[in-house]
């Protein structure tokens, strides 16, 4: 692949997952818990692990938390989605670049969630120095888990279908 294509390809991504997270914050979330989200921003994460690779998964983050902070966020914002994705990202891309004859993808997803929750909730207590903010996380670990799974069956029954229209692999 020429390094244009793969640009190409990764502004793409970037863009979807900036269209996703849009959507996201459009839809109203049942419980009434701050940090509850659906994450489809991470279905561009998981796929961009799954077709590029680590490097490039960080990339499409760090990216699309920078461009969304700057269209609708703030400084606190970025670093609570840059230290859930980066550490997200550094997880699912472990779990599936060396053991993903073991582990499927909903279960990648799902551990991504929690991570992201974790990263989340260990810069959150940094900036507001409050170590009890840590009693929060089992909320957040429910619903992650959840919505990991969600996103997991999604990124499973649409990772071929991109891989054959952008012409990526084997397909």
């Amino acid at each position: 692949m020429t390094r244009t294509r793969k640009m190409v390809l990764l502004s793409i991504l970037i863009s979807q997952a900036l269209v996703l997270h849009v959507i996201e914050r459009a839809i109203p979330v049942p419980v009434p818990v701050p940090g509850v989200k659906l994450g489809l921003a991470n279905i561009i994460s998981l796929i961009t692990i799954m077709l590029f690779g680590f490097k490039e998964a960080v990339i499409v983050v760090v990216l699309r938390t920078l461009l969304s902070s700057l269209f609708g966020g703030g400084l606190s914002s970025f670093l609570y989605s840059l230290a859930g994705g980066i550490l997200s990202s550094s997880v699912m891309a472990y779990m599936y670049l060396k053991h993903k004859n073991i582990f499927s993808i909903p279960t990648i997803s799902t551990v991504g969630a929690v991570f992201h929750n974790i990263g989340q909730i260990g810069v959150a207590s940094l900036v507001i120095s409050n170590i009890h903010l840590f009693y929060y996380l089992p909320v957040l670990l429910i619903s992650g888990v959840i919505t990991g799974i969600l996103i997991g069956f999604t990124v499973e029954f649409t990772v071929e279908p991109v891989k054959r229209i952008l012409k990526i692999g084997g397909a």
